[in-house]
């Protein structure tokens, strides 16, 4: 599965992404989050503080140290402006970046429900409703139903139904 490690054209000198450097530019709390190796790792930081650069320094390092191959590797983040970041910086670091699926959460839990999802009890071509989605389909059942379809009413019952 996936193609060798080091074939895509655009990756970087294998220079660029030597265990050591990598490790060099990095705080003690950075550096311990891109060494942990037993399992997976969450970065868990507030704004500003190096998140992206820490999974991008730990998918450059698993590549490079520990041979990892980029098509083994998920980097999720939050919004799809980080994720566009986070595979900029590895196509700069990382040999075979093109591979490394990076993705949202909400991205990649789709993606895993579409394949997956049939196992759990999703029917194939299940629908994932927006907000807008949701307020529409609760408007039409509270109408058949007799009840207010006013704005409020319906934000705490989405509210309610999310929490």
């Amino acid at each position: 599965m996936g193609r060798e490690r080091g074939s895509d054209p655009e990756a970087a000198s294998p220079e660029r992404a030597h265990p050591e450097a990598l490790l060099s530019s990095l705080n003690e709390a950075q550096r311990q989050a891109v060494l942990h190796f037993e399992g997976p790792a969450l970065v868990v930081a507030g704004a500003g503080s190096g998140k992206t650069r820490t999974v991008v320094h730990r998918v450059a390092y698993l590549v490079a140290s520990r041979g990892v191959f980029p098509s083994e590797i998920l980097a999720v983040t939050f919004t799809n402006k980080a994720a566009q970041e986070m595979k900029e910086r590895l196509r700069v670091l990382v040999k075979g970046a093109g591979e490394v699926w990076v993705s949202t959460f909400h991205a990649a839990a789709l993606r895993i429900l579409r394949v997956y999802g049939e196992r759990v009890g999703l029917r194939p071509g299940f629908v994932v409703y927006d907000e807008d989605d949701q307020t529409a389909l609760l408007k039409e059942v509270l109408k058949e139903l007799g009840l207010s379809a006013k704005p409020g009413p319906i934000k705490s019952l989405l509210d309610r139904a999310t929490n």
